[in-house]
C-alpha cells in the first residue's frame, strides 16, 4: 500500500509539473529533496492541500534523496 501511494504521489505531481506529458521524473522542477523531506515530515500524519498524505510525499523525496546519492556514488567509481 505504501508503494502504491507514493507511486501516486509521483504521478500527481507528473500532471502538476508535466501535464500531458510521460510519467517521469522531471530534475529541473525536483532539486531541495531534504528541504522538502523535512517540512513533509513536519506535517506527518495529515494531508497537505492537493489532498496527498505528507508522509507519501515524504517517503517519494527521500527515495529521490537516496538515488541521487547512489548515482553521486556511482558515478565517483567511474
Amino acid at each position: 500500500l505504501a508503494l502504491v501511494e507514493i507511486a501516486h504521489v509521483s504521478y500527481v505531481g507528473n500532471q502538476q509539473h508535466n501535464p500531458g506529458q510521460p510519467l517521469r521524473w522531471d530534475r529541473t522542477k525536483s532539486t531541495d529533496e531534504a528541504d522538502a523531506l523535512m517540512r513533509h515530515f513536519k506535517d506527518r500524519g495529515t494531508r497537505d492541500t492537493d489532498g496527498l498524505r505528507h508522509s507519501a510525499k515524504m517517503a517519494w523525496r527521500a527515495l529521490a534523496l537516496l538515488q541521487k546519492e547512489l548515482e553521486r556514488d556511482e558515478e565517483a567509481r567511474e
